[in-house]
């Protein structure tokens, strides 16, 4: 089948509006954790999150276009046109009929749902919705306005798969251009779930962190004094190319996407299995596909949540593929910096894997201050501080509530080094 490259990357994110910001931040282990802005979050069990930060819209969207759209568009359109700019297509002279659009939401507009539910529950009843009601909040509207804006006609489509929902975008996209069916795509995803029913929804199921007085140090993973995920939000988008495309039209090659892999706990709507059954599974598929022996990854971005259970589950799913190859591999959960971000987890993490391999760095899981005894034996978890070595291909895992994993595997392309 036909190879695929990675052209262009855009991310926002709790600790950087940019690639370039956050690369920087990501790598000096920075937190993007603090008390919550968006709403008054005082009575709340939670009152911390890893919000986006100094991020104007307009900077990016017309004024009038604005009151059309969620903020998950927002974000998605700023990553979006980093993308875009980085990967430097001349449009005039590019078919977009083979250029398409998969996007990924775990919730879609939420905060326009509250808003307008609110606002009629508070009202004398009288139905007064926003005319942009529907196309505001319905999951697959972003990759529609990103076709809209950048005129692209071919295959488009949104995926929903919970906290996996950006993986399997990307790995929609991958496998449409190796069977040939587009040469190019936009692909990631977005998040904008920091109001008061995301926050209370996940605090009514216990799963967040209430750890309020330290927010930065909230976000443990692995760490045996964990309680909870820390909910993030933002974007990050990637553009995926057929290899020979890129190179006829003289692209710069960040990384190669190599393989991925899908499965189902079938088990339970919000707990992992407890043996790691579907991870296991989806990650000896994502080597099989890649074509890779388990000892050729050298670094592996966790799902990695901070959950009492989910952490330790994976880190032993990990054991039993990589066997002895484990405890030389580097391993992270760079949600201890930038939170969960949801749906759009998978696709920032793309990012990291690809910053990764042209830093030749792994970066660090911050707050692991006294490691959880049930952690396999000899696994670097890369606490605290970074760490420089040679990384030539890396997986990234995302699970998702239902029983969903998919795990994505990136190669180091020589000429980005």
């Amino acid at each position: 089948m036909r190879r695929v490259v990675i052209t262009g990357m855009g991310a926002l994110t709790p600790i950087g509006n940019t690639v370039q910001e956050f690369s920087a931040n990501l790598f000096a282990g920075v937190s993007g954790a603090a008390p919550i802005t968006q709403f008054d979050a005082s009575k709340f069990k939670t009152r911390f999150a890893c919000e986006v930060k100094g991020f104007n819209a307009e900077n990016f969207i017309e004024r009038a276009a604005l009151r059309r759209m969620d903020p998950v568009t927002h974000y998605a359109i700023a990553a979006a046109d980093e993308a875009m700019k980085q990967a430097g297509f001349d449009m005039e002279q590019t078919d977009r009929t083979r250029f398409g659009v998969i996007w990924a939401s775990g919730q879609g507009g939420f905060q326009t749902v509250e808003e307008q539910i609110t606002d009629y529950v508070r009202g004398d009843g009288t139905p007064r919705f926003n005319p942009f009601f529907i196309p505001r909040t319905i999951v697959d509207i972003t990759s529609g306005q990103l076709a809209i804006r950048y005129g692209l006609n071919g295959i488009n489509f949104t995926t929903v798969s919970a906290c996996a929902s950006s993986n399997s975008a990307l790995m929609d996209a991958f496998n449409y251009i190796r069977w040939g069916k587009a040469d190019m795509f936009i692909t990631g995803g977005s998040e904008a779930a920091i109001c008061a029913s995301g926050v209370g929804g996940f605090n009514a199921m216990k799963a967040m962190s209430t750890r309020n007085d330290e927010p930065t140090r909230a976000s443990r993973p692995y760490d045996a004094d964990r309680d909870g995920f820390v909910m993030g939000e933002g974007a990050a988008a990637l553009v995926l190319e057929e290899y020979e495309h890129a190179i006829a039209r003289g692209a710069t090659i960040l990384a190669e996407v190599i393989g991925a892999g899908m499965s189902a706990d079938a088990y339970h709507l919000t707990s992992v299995h407890p043996e790691g059954l579907g991870p296991k599974l989806a990650m000896k598929a994502a080597l099989d596909d890649a074509g890779i022996a388990p000892h050729e990854v050298d670094y592996i971005n966790t799902h990695g949540t901070s959950t009492p259970n989910g952490d330790i589950i994976e880190l032993k799913a990990i054991r039993d593929v990589f066997g002895d190859h484990a405890p030389t591999m580097n391993i992270s959960s760079t949600k201890s910096m930038i939170g969960h971000l949801l749906g759009a987890a998978g696709a920032v993490e793309a990012v990291i894997s690809v910053l990764a391999l042209q830093h030749q760095t792994a970066p660090p899981t911050i707050n692991l201050d006294t490691p959880d005894p049930d952690i396999p034996e000899g696994f670097n978890l890369t606490p605290h501080v970074k760490q420089e070595r040679e990384i030539n291909v890396v997986m990234s895992n995302t699970f998702g509530f239902g029983g969903h994993n998919a795990i994505a595997v990136f190669r180091r392309h020589a000429a980005s080094s």
